[in-house]
């Protein structure tokens, strides 16, 4: 389980660092400079929680399974989000768009949660598959 819980918090920061890196290129900084914070290593750890719903909607089509990733993974970001405010007094993101729900949500982001829900899905299966404990 520690394995599994490491492998999908790597993961998740690469894919963070990687999407904060486009950000940046996006924005004029040819640089491309990525960033993460090390409170996103263990939200995305906790992807192997997921495993179970992922076992069980295995076999349903890619479209609903996307969407029901977007929808958990909203859940999960707005949920961490305040309990680190709770905690820390902050948060390691603050989203200020029009798009976002309380600073900590982004609607728009929904195709790349989407994106990642799938992403997660094979990382999962590639664990099962090579037996990683």
């Amino acid at each position: 389980m520690f394995k599994r819980f490491f492998i999908y918090g790597i993961f998740g920061w690469g894919i963070e660092i990687i999407w904060t890196g486009m950000h940046s290129l996006l924005v004029g900084d040819i640089v491309m400079q990525g960033y993460t914070n090390i409170w996103m290593f263990f939200i995305y750890g906790c992807a192997i929680f997921l495993e179970p719903l992922h076992d069980i909607i295995r076999n349903w089509r890619w479209q609903i399974r996307g969407v029901l990733w977007v929808i958990i993974i909203w859940g999960i970001e707005y949920t961490s989000g305040i309990i680190l405010l709770n905690i820390l007094g902050s948060y390691p993101w603050y989203y200020s768009s029009p798009y976002a729900v309380d600073n900590l949500v982004r609607i728009d982001y929904g195709p790349a949660w989407f994106l990642a829900g799938m992403i997660f899905e094979r990382i999962h299966q590639t664990l099962d598959l090579y037996k990683v404990a």
